[in-house]
């Protein structure tokens, strides 16, 4: 018998409870009491369905009202001078205000900066140092939600984010090396750990994914240095030190000489690690082993982890040896029982986080007392490679007579952009939004009432016309120049394309969270993909038919298509990707024969999927850029492709964005004070580019002296003509009393850096 263990379970709520309550904290329709119940209801749930489940050790800490880095920021008392905390416990408000903004009673402050989390679609809050920086534990919640777990007959595993991956994963305002900052940061965890011994907790779970990825020396130092610290801190705890979303590969050595008393490592991403780590392993350290995989919704192959798990007991005995999921199941829907009307065929392949603590404790038994069940996920193995609902011939016919003149436009952008300015006539400093305008309680309820056959189509076609209609008629009312249709008709801009192609598949509560009080529920792929209607034409050419201006069309780009999908684990997701990109290819060429001159196609997960080593990025950059161009190198001159990318760190992939060769490019810059342009000006990039000035993700209305000074900053590093005026991102999210006054003071922006340069050229 081996431990049983889990690393993270999803924190909003079967059905999103938490969603639900924190925005009604915002709206002020729920008070900080009931907010606070709620979360603590989500913890018991969570903590006794894991405990039924089985499992020896489950994690407490893991749950948070909005970002678990931020978590630790509050911890640690990084709290930037903006914010004017003074010290103390680091309240509700304060905590909100980091992650959104404020802007109220006379105090406007922006929120901390946010990214991906590694090569998730999870979003963090970069945490920000200063040079004078001070840390100070200003946060009980660690040390409460175990207290409160053990108050209830439950006995976790706190987790905290490791401090050399915390460093790592913010920005100094001085550009100094936050690795600088370990001597100030580790008297803090020591702290910590001196507490949590005092309170009798078992063993502590230390996440450091940095030590997965491409490190230095000084890297090396840091690791050395902050775990021989730890170490002499913890009393009679036990450290396990957790790596998930790469193998350590070169890591090896470093990670298994750190003074630790467990290590897990990740083995659905990198399988072939085991042997190497086994042979590295100190004699008296605990290996923990991610069997289970933490970012997929597939069945766990039972014979392949027995296997690795077989392995490993052999060469260090059964003691030695905890079995748990590759990461956090954070990146997974809670319950796959709740999909009452999913395809019984295609579901009985999967398995939800609830389902997985159920694999996890299976492996925690002898495997000769596991024939049953090692026979049925043989079974399900099989069923799948042979299933004629998975191969579609045509589909890999047609991926496989791909050639080179289906990736290149006819002309170069010099040329091109001639062609379009004469056709579009558009001014400097054109405006545009980068696809979705609010979506009211009205719009989701006419969508609900026509999915539910409540309401009729020709009843719901007229209030989606009235509402695109009624987003038309404002952009031009405010002299947009670009407009778009709002996207009244779309839930989400990946599973509104997805529900229309052939291979996707779909849950009705299979939601997890993409940051903070935002859920996403993707789509999930099981074969091969094809289109077999226009999906958007219909829409596009009837907000045209409303307007003069030219209207831009939009689509979700193959690669964020397959990204923000749950993948095949059957297939290459190149194969996946191919496959989407002629879908896209398809709606392209038939939104340009409909009269359509300007079509986006968003690729906000192009960074996203990168891998998080160096020595493997050269092959997926090739393909990935390769699937944008095929889908958009089908259009004349005349037609001008955008895409967007949005919360990314672009200096590592600057090229191959250029390689993408679309005639214009939106990306994320507000928060960052226009710090991601950077990237842009070294490499010198070409075409045009519309950095965003205003902050959707944050309630906040930006001024337009803001907006003005953000286009100035633009403006120095980026010749004027390439100058797009734009959002961060979609609208959806946001609500009209917000947006109007937002967009209505960035075209004011957009028309005062008009006549600005309009003076300069007289003068």
């Amino acid at each position: 018998m081996v431990t049983t263990t889990n690393l993270g379970f999803p924190r909003i709520g079967a059905k999103r409870e938490l969603k639900k309550a924190v925005e009604a904290y915002w709206k002020g329709d729920l008070s900080r009491e009931e907010l606070l119940a709620t979360g603590k209801n989500i913890r018991l749930n969570n903590w006794k369905l894991q405990k039924s489940a089985g499992l020896d050790h489950i994690p407490s800490n893991d749950f948070s009202f909005y970002d678990t880095v931020l978590d630790m920021s509050a911890t640690l008392g990084c709290v930037p001078e903006r914010y004017g905390w003074t010290g103390g416990d680091i309240d509700l408000d304060l905590y909100f205000a980091m992650a959104r903004g404020a802007q109220k009673d006379g105090r406007d402050v922006i929120a901390c900066e946010m990214t991906k989390w590694f090569d998730t679609n999870y979003h963090y809050l970069v945490p920000e140092f200063s040079k004078h920086q001070v840390f100070t534990l200003s946060s009980t919640k660690v040390f409460d939600h175990y207290q409160e777990a053990k108050d209830n007959g439950v006995e976790t595993r706190p987790v905290l984010i490791g401090p050399v991956t915390y460093l790592l994963l913010g920005k100094s305002d001085d550009e100094s090396n936050p690795l600088d900052l370990l001597p100030r940061l580790l008297p803090v965890y020591e702290q910590i750990l001196k507490r949590l011994d005092n309170m009798g907790v078992g063993w502590v779970q230390i996440d450091e994914p940095f030590l997965a990825l491409d490190l230095n020396a000084a890297h090396a130092k840091a690791y050395k240095q902050a775990y021989s610290a730890l170490n002499a801190a913890r009393g009679d705890i036990k450290l396990l030190l957790t790596t998930y979303f790469e193998g350590l590969k070169d890591n090896t050595d470093l990670a298994c000489e750190l003074p630790v008393q467990g290590l897990h490592i990740d083995l659905a991403r990198a399988p072939n690690q085991l042997d190497d780590v086994l042979a590295a392993l100190s004699d008296d350290c605990v290996l923990s082993l991610g069997l289970v995989d933490g970012r997929s919704i597939w069945k766990n192959n039972l014979s392949r982890s027995v296997a690795q798990l077989e392995t490993a007991i052999a060469k260090i005995g059964p003691d030695r040896v905890m079995v748990g999921p590759s990461c956090s199941l954070l990146h997974v829907p809670v319950d796959l029982d709740l999909e009452v009307k999913m395809d019984a065929e295609i579901k009985n392949w999967m398995a939800f986080a609830t389902q997985k603590l159920s694999e996890i404790a299976l492996l925690g038994k002898e495997a000769s007392d596991l024939k049953h069940e090692i026979a049925q996920s043989d079974k399900i193995v099989a069923e799948r490679q042979s299933s004629s609902r998975i191969h579609n011939k045509q589909v890999q016919e047609r991926v496989s007579s791909l050639t080179s003149d289906m990736r290149e436009r006819k002309s170069p952008y010099e040329a091109r952009a001639k062609v379009q300015q004469e056709h579009l006539q558009l001014p400097m400093y054109p405006t545009t939004t980068i696809g979705s305008f609010p979506q009211t309680q009205e719009i989701r309820k006419s969508r609900a009432a026509f999915k539910k056959g409540t309401l009729s189509e020709e009843e719901y076609l007229e209030d989606m016309k009235a509402e695109i209609a009624n987003c038309v008629s404002y952009q031009e009312h405010i002299d947009m120049d670009v407009l778009v249709h709002g996207e009244a008709e779309r839930n989400d801009m990946v599973e509104y394309f997805g529900e229309q192609l052939e291979g996707y598949i779909f849950s009705k509560f299979g939601w997890v969270q993409s940051y903070g009080s935002r859920c996403v529920k993707p789509p999930i792929i099981f074969g091969d993909v094809s289109r077999s209607q226009p999906m958007t034409v219909f829409w596009s050419q009837y907000a045209q038919s409303l307007t003069d201006r030219p209207l831009k069309a939009m689509l979700t780009g193959p690669i964020t298509m397959l990204m923000w999908s749950f993948k095949r684990d059957d297939v290459t997701w190149e194969e996946s990707a191919r496959q989407i990109a002629l879908a896209i290819r398809d709606e392209v060429a038939d939104l340009e024969q409909a009269g359509i001159s300007v079509i986006q196609v968003d690729e906000a997960a192009i960074r996203e999927g990168l891998p998080l080593r160096e020595e493997d990025r050269e092959n997926y950059l090739n393909w990935a850029v390769d699937c944008f161009k095929l889908s958009t190198c089908c259009v004349e001159d005349k037609t001008q492709i955008h895409t967007h990318m949005c919360y990314s760190e672009f200096n590592d992939i600057i090229k191959p964005i250029a390689d993408l060769d679309a005639d214009v490019i939106s990306i994320e810059t507000s928060r960052s004070q226009m710090e991601l342009l950077d990237a842009f000006v070294a490499f010198k990039y070409p075409n045009e580019i519309g950095p965003g000035v205003y902050d959707i993700h944050s309630p906040r209305i930006p001024t337009e002296d803001e907006m003005v000074a953000l286009l100035e900053k633009a403006a120095k590093v980026i010749p004027e003509e390439r100058l797009w005026v734009n959002p961060d991102c979609g609208l959806k999210t946001r609500g009209w009393a917000e947006v109007k006054p937002a967009l209505e003071h960035m075209i004011k922006a957009a028309k005062e850096m008009r006549a600005k340069t309009s003076k300069k050229k007289v003068a």
